[in-house]
């Protein structure tokens, strides 16, 4: 593999005080071998080819916590419902509708999306995920794939189940380690404890994690508490859910006793303001997760419900619905970024992810300060996460390979993508229509 040299402006998400004015970024194969100022690079460290980015801030690249990835398809098709009618009435009757190819290609829309916006690493709950592994694959991205699974009916959640595991044995520590396998059991509502804990007992034979919804709306928690008479949380832990590496989505209603049981497993969270909003589904207590040393990252969850993968957005609104609800001083702009970058590479467990140095992987992003949104320069962590949008994003790094260069897709073809998705999500919407 290749050796490079970037040259630039550094935010190494080390420390708050840590950034390099004119630094550079030495990288040998998959690995960070130097950070720091310009010059520091080792003397017999010879590049097969340096970046010179003197207007760009480089940053480790962006890991996006809970997304449905395929649900690129669905972008805009059903808007401005609850989630219970939304998921019924919407979401559900176009999915069932949904081939490998239709899944195959949402996902590669979605991958365009994340790589332009810098996100590098995805976790991603989803139906046909042996599809989306192909096209994480092909992208060269990062990704956690988790088979989303409901338990409706019996024979469909063992089919599911299987399908997971399956997934595992196929995909998981793929391309090079870029990829993870988890299982997928969709939420408390859907699920039954009996299945939960049938998956539970194949993840622990399987050592790998889990990855579910757990209170995202006051109406589950109304279901649970009419079902077995407490909390999702407060259930999910009596079920035996939280003993080993579990990505808990959304996590909006958490009781203090809650964030307890959180804090004493090690959940990690994936906190979606910008889905929790649109649903009206509420303001997760990030803060308080955070003063108890709870892992924190950041989600877009799907296109259906935000209704795009852009990183830096979801960073702003995370901020501002926290001081909204809060005051000003609720979760700096610093904070966000760690949870985007080192929150969500503790909560996926990818090793070596999440900040730039020596020993971690490759997996960068560049920005463009240089445009007017930018100046003046009192702050680049503010302006990361106050000021940025996506399509400042330059340039892409993941193990050591370049994804996106002057912002040009180097292993996706975006129009070819997008005029595959339009036709398809065209006909799959055409299909439920004539249904109905």
């Amino acid at each position: 593999m290749a050796k490079y040299l970037i040259r630039s402006m550094i935010l190494p998400m080390t420390g708050p005080d840590d950034f390099y004015e004119q630094g550079e970024i030495a990288i040998d194969g998959d690995t960070i071998v130097a950070v720091g100022e310009k010059g520091s690079a080792p003397a017999d460290f010879v590049p097969d080819r340096i970046l010179d980015l003197p207007d760009d801030v480089v940053m480790p690249g962006l890991i996006n916590t809970h997304t449905h990835a395929a649900m690129t398809l669905l972008r805009g098709y059903a808007d401005d419902m609850p989630l219970m009618p939304w998921l019924e009435e919407k979401i559900w009757p176009f999915e069932a509708k949904m081939n490998e190819k239709d899944i195959y290609w949402g996902s590669l829309l979605a991958l365009c999306e994340m790589i332009r916006s810098g996100t590098t690493t995805m976790a991603d709950m989803y139906i046909g995920q042996e599809q989306t592994a192909k096209a994480v694959l092909e992208a060269g991205t990062r990704a956690v794939l988790s088979r989303g699974m409901t338990a409706f009916q019996p024979e469909a959640a063992n089919r599911a189940l299987q399908e997971n595991i399956d997934l595992f044995h196929q995909f998981h520590n793929g391309g090079d380690g870029r990829l993870k396998v988890y299982f997928g059991p969709h939420a408390p509502y859907t699920c039954p404890g009996e299945f939960l804990q049938k998956v539970k007992r194949e993840a622990d034979r399987l050592g790998t994690g889990i990855h579910i919804h757990v209170a995202e709306t006051r109406s589950e928690l109304a279901t649970i508490r009419e079902r077995y008479g407490t909390t999702p949380v407060r259930w999910l832990e009596g079920l035996g859910l939280f003993s080993g590496r579990v990505i808990a989505a959304h996590s909006v209603y958490l009781e203090e006793e809650e964030l307890e049981i959180y804090q004493k497993y090690q959940v990690g969270v994936a906190h979606n303001p910008e889905s929790n909003m649109k649903l009206n589904s509420g303001t997760a207590p990030i803060p308080q997760m955070l003063s108890r040393g709870i892992a924190v990252g950041i989600g877009t969850d799907g296109t259906s419900s935000n209704n795009d993968l852009d990183m830096f957005g979801e960073m702003r609104t995370a901020s501002f619905q926290q001081k909204l609800t809060g005051t000003p001083d609720l979760l700096s702009a610093y904070e966000v970024l760690n949870m985007a970058t080192n929150g969500g590479a503790k909560i996926t467990g990818f090793t070596g992810l999440g900040r730039l140095a020596p020993g971690y992987k490759a997996d960068l992003i560049s920005v463009d300060l240089d445009q007017p949104h930018f100046y003046p320069r009192f702050s680049i962590p503010s302006h990361l996460v106050y000021c940025a949008r996506g399509s400042d994003v330059r340039t892409v790094m993941v193990n050591g390979k370049i994804l996106m260069e002057d912002r040009r897709l180097l292993t996706l073809d975006a129009k070819t993508i997008c005029l595959e998705v339009e036709k398809r999500a065209k006909r799959i919407g055409a299909e439920v229509k004539n249904l109905l």
